[in-house]
């Protein structure tokens, strides 16, 4: 039997697989609306397999996007659009998911096709804001905003908001963006956050806002549905967060009823060293896993079926995120499945791909 093919319960909903498409952003909304391009792009990997499609880091408020081009859940004219993304992937037996995000510092850029640089006030950019005002870039023409009590206020109400808005738009899975450098993560690292007040200095301190706000979702997400958290097992980079401290926050977020750690690394600053190899993230989510017992995804250089399944056999995750390999191949479930020999339905549409069989 394979365990990349078994089925998973979280909470009130069943994953028919452990292949998970990972949120990528697409750099291609107005306004934070979604359009055709999101629910062809959500859509075909729902189609080719995947068990649950968690869409791109969507702003909570538009200063939280990372580009003027980025989804957003600010606005409830947002929502038209997504419940017509979310009725897709469930028409196709997949799970519909969505990834809560305010990037903090590092928002108010270009798309990466042109150059991910820092907008200018006298262009589209804006004023960003983190826990203490400082540049992710020295080349940075200005520092971001160190947030207020008022500000930290608003960003709780922003990702409750949000969440309300997601589940109004069926959505069945929120995941808090806690890693990569955005704002959540800017708190969680030493790096990014040099505050003095409750929300600075100590791990209770730094882990502070994060708590507040899965508090504040969970307050307005419906209790029989799944909360994940993405966080940065580690910032690669001397005297920033760490394995040890990703773990001790997972204990704290299983109490508090996350269903699962996605576990990536990473993005808090510039001169990070990662040592980028195949599954060069996994043993963030088996370190998590073995010493919380709470559920775990592993992502990260994870391309081939056999590799997943590895994975999951040896307990070392319980979910697999796909990112750039199902941007390579959108029918990614169906071709592990034939791949490992495992039986599954096809789209009625997709059945000429079977008569290679014959």
């Amino acid at each position: 039997m394979s365990h990349l093919f078994s089925i998973l319960q979280l909470k009130s909903i069943i994953l028919k697989n452990r292949i998970v498409v990972s949120p990528m952003c697409q750099y291609s909304a107005i306004d934070g609306f979604a359009n055709d391009w999101h629910l062809v792009h959500l859509g075909a990997r729902a189609i080719g397999g995947a068990g649950l499609i968690i869409q791109e880091a969507t702003a909570v408020s538009p200063e939280g996007r990372i580009s003027p081009c980025d989804l957003g859940i600010w606005d409830d004219a947002h929502l038209e659009k997504l419940k017509q993304i979310t009725a897709f992937i469930m028409e196709h037996n997949a799970v519909p998911g969505i990834q809560l995000a305010h990037a903090g510092r590092k928002a108010s850029t270009t798309p990466p096709w042109q150059g991910g640089e820092k907008l200018t006030l006298e262009g589209d950019g804006w004023h960003t804001v983190a826990p203490s005002a400082i540049r992710y870039s020295d080349h940075e023409e200005f520092a971001p905003i160190a947030l207020d009590k008022d500000g930290i206020a608003k960003v709780v109400a922003d990702f409750k908001a949000a969440a309300k808005r997601a589940h109004d738009a069926c959505y069945k899975v929120v995941e808090l963006h806690a890693a990569h450098g955005y704002l959540i993560h800017q708190f969680l690292s030493p790096l990014t956050n040099q505050r003095t007040d409750e929300y600075g200095g100590s791990f209770e301190n730094r882990t502070r806002l994060l708590l507040e706000i899965l508090e504040a979702v969970q307050s307005v997400w419906p209790a029989e549905l799944p909360v994940f958290v993405r966080i940065s097992g580690t910032d690669w980079a001397e005297g920033g967060w760490n394995e040890d401290e990703s773990v001790a926050l997972s204990k704290i977020l299983k109490e508090k009823g996350v269903d699962v750690v996605d576990c990536s690394s990473g993005g808090a600053v510039y001169w990070q060293k990662i040592p980028v190899a195949p599954g060069y993230q996994v043993h963030i989510a088996e370190k998590v896993k073995k010493e919380t017992h709470v559920l775990t995804g592993a992502v990260g250089l994870i391309t081939e079926a056999q590799q997943a399944e590895d994975i999951l056999a040896a307990g070392k995750a319980d979910l697999v995120l796909f990112a750039r390999e199902s941007l390579r191949d959108p029918n990614l479930g169906l071709r592990f499945a034939h791949e490992l020999g495992v039986e599954t339905i096809w789209p009625k549409q997709y059945d000429r791909a079977q008569w290679r069989k014959k």
